[in-house]
C-alpha cells in the first residue's frame, strides 16, 4: 500500500493492529475520532454472516461506546439499505447517508456511504 499512501504509516499517530475489527471496537471505551467500516457489500454481511456482528444494534451501539464525543462511524455499501439508517438512529448516532459514484465522476457504480456522529454531524 505504500505506492498509494506513502509513508503515512510512519507517522507516530498511526497504530496498525492486525486483529478482528469487532474486538478491537468491543474492547475500546471513548478512544477513537472515527471508525472506517469497509468489512462487507454492505451492513448485512452479505459475503461473511459473522459480519452481521458489526452492523446489528449491539455492534452499532459498542462502535458508539468506542468513539470519543463528537466522533464519526462511517460506514461504506455496495448498494443503500434504508433500514440502516434507521438501526444506526436507534443506536444514539445522527445519521447522514451520500449516495456517491466509485469513479468519482459522472459514470460508474453508485456507492452508499453512512455518516453516524457521535454528537452531531
Amino acid at each position: 500500500m505504500g505506492a498509494v499512501f506513502g509513508d503515512c504509516l510512519s507517522d507516530p499517530r498511526v497504530q496498525v493492529e492486525l486483529r478482528d475489527v469487532g474486538a478491537i471496537i468491543r474492547e475500546a471505551e471513548g478512544v477513537f475520532d472515527a471508525i472506517l467500516l469497509d468489512v462487507d457489500n454492505g451492513p448485512d454481511g452479505l459475503t461473511r454472516p459473522g459480519n452481521d456482528a458489526l452492523y446489528n444494534e449491539a455492534g452499532l451501539k459498542a462502535a458508539r461506546r468506542a468513539l470519543r464525543p463528537k466522533g464519526v462511524l462511517a460506514v461504506w455499501s455496495a448498494a443503500p439499505v434504508p433500514a440502516f439508517s434507521q438501526r444506526l438512529s436507534r443506536c444514539g448516532f445522527e445519521v447522514a447517508m451520500h449516495t456517491v459514484r466509485a469513479s468519482g465522476g459522472k459514470r460508474g457504480n453508485r456507492h452508499t456511504i453512512w455518516i453516524a456522529a457521535r454528537g452531531g454531524i
